[in-house]
């Protein structure tokens, strides 16, 4: 496969495969974050949120036993290697979420929408995009690497997995312990266990993030060019995709690019099946200017916690990051207060 496509366009149809996955998850499973969260808070319903535990459950118990058979290896990937910065993790988490509130949508749901007709949703793609490389390698980065100093190639692996490896736990029991005890929590309600489609589409969500650990990891270990190891998440990709589009003839594909597009695509084919595609955008300016607020809130929250709710709420999750769960439980926090001030109306947003 690398002879006849090369390294570039290999990683990217990886990404592509695993985000026509995660693109017909959302349409077909309802996989959405806001959403389980909104069910949650409002709804007195924990299904989503279950749904969630089985996503990352099965990227956890994925990623480590690859791990332990040696089809994968953790040097390299980010969430690892960066030493872990509890603040930036914090007001990135509070960020993102806030601005997903406000939005109605992550980047990953945005792309989702999109793919269902809903211009709205690529609105929220290009701000985040754009907003998101603007404080990543635009005017403010120098900013934010002065106020959030980066420091890669950590003395040591920023994880749990590593640290356990340590006192003489193994990787594969401490994905089991894990990934394991999530899965079973996931499915030790009924309800759950009677709801096939939300089982099924939490483990292909799941199984779409090992599989860009995987293919990134053999492509880096395989083939001759530098390529990085890495797997699904949706805030530095939206601008990297926006810039491959207007470079194309002199830039290279990507697993970001590839990723990005097969969420479209496989929503696209999700919402065609179930007859729901259909063109529509916003009719009022004050949803858009909100919708956009959000967007421009999420981006930049996403480079400060290194990652959204798909890249640290399930892919940083599967190697277990310490950065993991404090960003989960800030975008939590950050997406109820801002659907408190939506919903419930504590403070006006016009």
């Amino acid at each position: 496969m690398l002879d006849v496509l090369g390294e570039a366009n290999t990683v990217a149809l990886i990404g592509l495969m695993g985000g026509i996955a995660l693109g017909m998850a959302a349409r077909f499973g309802r996989f959405c974050t806001l959403g389980a969260i909104e069910d949650y808070l409002y709804g007195g319903d924990d299904l989503r949120l279950r749904m969630w535990a089985i996503a990352i459950g099965v990227a956890i118990l994925g990623t480590h036993i690859a791990l332990s058979l040696g089809w994968f290896g953790t040097d390299g990937v980010t969430y690892l290697d960066r030493k872990w910065n509890p603040v930036g993790t914090i007001i990135g988490g509070l960020m993102f979420g806030y601005g997903m509130a406000l939005s109605g949508n992550c980047g990953y749901g945005a792309l989702a929408r999109l793919g269902g007709g809903d211009l709205r949703g690529f609105v929220i793609v290009l701000v985040m995009g754009l907003s998101a490389y603007f404080v990543m390698s635009g005017p403010l980065a120098s900013t934010r690497v002065w106020l959030f100093p980066i420091e890669d190639n950590a003395l040591q692996p920023q994880g749990f997995t590593q640290l356990f490896d340590g006192f003489g736990i193994s990787p594969l029991m401490t994905g089991l312990l894990f990934g394991g005890g999530l899965l079973l929590f996931a499915l030790s309600k009924s309800e759950m266990r009677h709801s096939p489609s939300k089982v099924f589409w939490g483990a292909i969500v799941g199984l779409a993030i090992v599989s860009g650990w995987l293919g990134t990891y053999w492509i880096a270990t395989t083939g001759f060019e530098v390529e990085p190891i890495e797997t699904h998440a949706f805030a530095a990709p939206l601008g990297d995709t926006i810039y491959y589009s207007m470079t194309a003839s002199g830039n290279a594909l990507s697993f970001s690019v590839g990723s990005v597009l097969g969420v479209v695509i496989g929503a696209a084919f999700g919402s065609y099946s179930k007859g729901h595609f259909r063109w529509e955008a916003c009719d009022d300016p004050r949803e858009l200017r909100r919708q956009m607020t959000g967007a421009a809130i999420m981006g930049p929250g996403a480079i400060l916690a290194v990652g959204c709710s798909v890249g640290q709420g399930i892919s940083a999750f599967s190697v277990l990051a310490y950065s993991a769960p404090v960003t989960f439980a800030a975008i939590f926090l950050g997406a109820a207060l801002g659907l408190r001030q939506l919903i419930t109306g504590f403070a006006a947003i016009d």
